[in-house]
Formats: structure tokens, sequence, C-alpha cells
């Protein structure tokens, strides 16, 4: 049975065509595996490419979207299910809740915030889902840097990284989500301390 493969990315007309023929063909890997989609259900940009790709293969598509952005990012109809929320954060947790894999595109702050929601949460023992990001033209260099920056000084554990895969390879990218890694443990100090 596939997985339920949540995939956060962005929502901009602005970016690179590059971007969203990615995401499409993410969407057309995951059906090809046989996994379905969860997105953010919007049929703009890499949201509806992925979308898009994934049903084109025969995938189940569920969009979950807030009623707020149901015009601004226009509702993706064509999903098998679309979920309207009230707002962001229960966007956020419904999402989450359908999903088993999380798979991370470039994407702006909306994208980083559903991010780093999903891998605190994952470094805290909150579940044990695996989470990749697949970056093939080197986008989120500058925050691996910065993650690394703030291990290296204290503000985060090292472990950070074993809670997370990192890729510019869509095949790679879906065999770590597909081998899943074990449960991470957080630690009375970890979580007295609450650094991650």
């Amino acid at each position: 049975m596939g997985l339920a493969v949540c995939v956060f990315c962005a929502s901009s007309s602005k970016i690179d065509p590059g971007h969203v023929e990615l995401a499409h063909r993410v969407g057309a890997e995951l059906a090809r595996r046989g996994h379905s989609l969860v997105s953010g259900g919007a049929r703009v940009s890499c949201m509806g490419a992925v979308a898009r790709g994934a049903r084109e293969g025969g995938a189940r598509t569920v969009g979950v979207i807030p009623e707020g952005l149901v015009d601004v990012e226009v509702s993706d109809e064509a999903n098998d299910e679309l979920v309207v929320t009230p707002d962001m954060r229960s966007r956020k947790g419904e999402m989450d809740r359908r999903s088993d894999a999380f798979l991370v595109l470039p994407g702006g702050i909306g994208t980083l915030e559903e991010l780093f929601e999903i891998w605190t949460a994952r470094v805290l023992g909150m579940h044990d889902k695996p989470i990749v990001i697949l970056d093939p033209t080197g986008v989120y260099d500058p925050l691996r840097e910065l993650m690394t920056g703030l291990a290296d000084q204290g503000f985060a554990r090292p472990k950070i990284f074993d809670a997370i895969g990192w890729t510019a390879d869509l095949d790679e990218a879906l065999d770590l989500l597909e081998r899943s890694r074990p449960h991470i443990q957080a630690t009375p100090e970890d979580l007295a301390e609450a650094e991650l």
C-alpha cells in the first residue's frame, strides 16, 4: 500500500518555471510509485502542478486550503477531495493528520513555516513520519548553512539533521521517504531545555 505523501511547495506565480516543472514531475513519480498526494489545495504554481502530475498518473489527491485563501490561491476543485479549513493553523494540522510522509520542495515563507513545524515535531519525538527536502537547484543551501551554524553554536542539537533527509535527486528523495527512518526519541534534557 502506498504512502499518503504531503508535499509542501510554492504557490507563487513569479518563480522560475523550472520549479513548477519539478513539482509536476514529483506528482507524476508519486503516482507511478503508487502513492497518494496531500497538498495545499491550490491550482496555481507548484501546488497546482504537483496535483496535476499526480492525477494524470492516476493518484488520489487531497487538497487542504484555508477559507481565506480559496480565492487568493485559487482552490483546485479537481482534487479527489478538497478540504477547506478555517485558518492556516488548522490547515497544517489537517495536512499533517492525513499524511504518512513529508516532501519539501523549494518555496517561500509559507513552505518554510510548514517545514519548521513538522521538523520540530519530529525532533521532539511527536511523530516519526519521514521528512525529505528535495532541492535540486540549491535554493535551501543558505538554510542548511544556517541550521549547521545554529547547531555549531549550541542553539540546535546536531541530531536535527538525523530527523530529515536532504537531496537534489527526485528518485533519492522518494526512496528516502519509502525507507522511512526510525523514530527519534527526545530526551528529557531536550524537552527541559526546549532547545532544538
